[in-house]
């Protein structure tokens, strides 16, 4: 057949040589965030577990409380799912877990907003930056695990790089969305009293705007919740790790509780950041 005849393109070949080359080349950029990010990141985790786990729990329903507009519902249910997990011996894989999708989120939403704002006012931009959006969107999340391992090593750092990856893209478009949905007559308005560009960003647009970020930012957190096992196949500490291992070994027992453990912490995020976005 004609098809048989063409050579085949060494794709695998060029991709290692580039690989190789990008790290070699830069590394003195992707050794330090190894280190150093990642004994942020193990440094974080550990002074975590240190605390007392009554205290965190009692913050975390604290912090429940209030945010949810002094209902009792989210507090007691933090309470009662942190002490499960305690109970199960699992806190300082929880510790490890929180690490990971806390800095993973950070970095999402101090990358993703400016890069929305960027969109919102560039059409070139947003043209630009769309079809990466939906590369990182629809690539699969096991395929990230290769740069991140290739970059990175093994452990938290890569488990981080490619939450960040994963998890990125609704924070850009929300951000994105709700400033281009800001009314046209209020920008005029602001315009007319004289404000100027970053006035008009920070006092009107962005405020206007903080519901469809706010719904971006909760996707960004979960999104990155739901890579936690995913990240444990490139030796990722936490939850995750335990689920990983419990499949290994097709004992269910352990791997439900530590599946259980995730999604307690899943629906305290997820209740915590959408209260976040509601009107008191």
């Amino acid at each position: 057949m004609l098809l048989d005849n063409i050579p085949e393109i060494p794709m695998a070949d060029w991709i290692n040589y580039g690989v190789g080359w990008i790290t070699d080349t830069f590394s003195f950029f992707f050794d330090p965030v190894k280190d150093g990010f990642g004994a942020v990141l193990d440094t974080s985790a550990e002074y975590l577990s240190i605390v007392p786990p009554i205290i965190i729990i009692i913050l975390m329903a604290l912090v429940a409380f209030f945010i949810s507009g002094k209902k009792i519902a989210l507090p007691i249910f933090a309470i009662i799912g942190l002490i499960f997990i305690q109970n199960q011996g699992l806190w300082e894989e929880l510790m490890y877990t929180f690490t990971l999708v806390l800095y993973a989120s950070l970095i999402s939403v101090i990358v993703g907003i400016p890069l929305g704002i960027l969109m919102s006012k560039s059409n070139l931009a947003e043209n630009i930056i769309k079809p990466v959006l939906d590369f990182m969107q629809t690539m699969p999340a096991f395929v990230y695990l290769i740069p991140a391992v290739a970059f990175f090593g093994i452990g938290m750092v890569p488990g981080v790089f490619a939450s960040f990856i994963f998890a990125t893209p609704p924070v850009v478009r929300f951000t994105n969305l709700g400033i281009r949905q800001v009314s046209d007559e209020l920008v005029e308005a602001s315009e007319a009293f004289g404000a100027t560009g970053n006035q008009k960003l920070f006092k009107v647009e962005l405020p206007m705007a903080k519901k469809t970020i706010m719904a971006g930012v909760n996707q960004t957190v979960m999104l990155s919740l739901s890579m936690v096992v995913i990240a444990s196949m490139i030796g990722a500490p936490g939850l995750g790790r335990e689920v990983l291992s419990a499949l290994q070994r097709a004992d269910a027992g352990p791997g439900f509780v530590a599946g259980l453990g995730i999604v307690i912490l899943a629906i305290i995020i997820d209740r915590v950041t959408q209260n976040l976005n509601k009107d008191k």
